[in-house]
């Protein structure tokens, strides 16, 4: 069984995936899609920037 190797994103992004999801014009898929992606990532990423934002208060 060969070993897949894992893909490794910049902050830059991640931020970029993250931060588009935050409005909600479009979907985790169609971020997703246009970015190459899983949804599920998108979300993570959303996530990630709304409790590190809440961190800033």
């Amino acid at each position: 069984m060969s070993e897949a190797k894992r893909r490794t994103y910049t902050a830059a992004f991640q931020a970029q995936g993250g931060l588009a999801a935050i409005p909600g014009a479009k979907t985790s898929n169609e971020i997703g899609q246009e970015h190459g992606v899983h949804p599920a990532q998108v979300g993570q990423w959303k996530r990630e920037i709304q409790e590190q934002a809440q961190s800033l208060l």
